[in-house]
């Protein structure tokens, strides 16, 4: 496995663990109970989990309406693929 591939493979492993956590919130705040800061969840959309993010509002209808929520999926989703490209046409060996 190249450098490259790793990096995009630890780049899916991200979003896939920042889909879950939508689920998991979600998954709570309908049974009422202890759930995950708006600020955490923020934050991961932001740390390159732009995608997984989006993908989770969506699919579990949460946080949708919120404007700095989506604000941050777009935000989050365009250095993700910034990060992407140079990954993959750029400086990355």
């Amino acid at each position: 496995m190249t450098l490259k591939q790793l990096l995009t493979l630890l780049l899916v492993i991200w979003n896939v663990l920042v889909f879950l956590s939508y689920g998991w919130d979600k998954y709570c705040a309908v049974r009422n109970r202890w759930r995950l800061s708006e600020k955490f969840l923020l934050l991961e959309g932001l740390l390159l989990g732009g995608a997984g993010a989006w993908l989770g509002g969506q699919v579990f209808h949460h946080k949708i309406r919120k404007w700095y929520f989506q604000l941050i999926w777009w935000l989050g989703l365009a250095l993700l693929v910034g990060l992407l490209y140079w990954i993959w046409f750029g400086g990355v060996v």
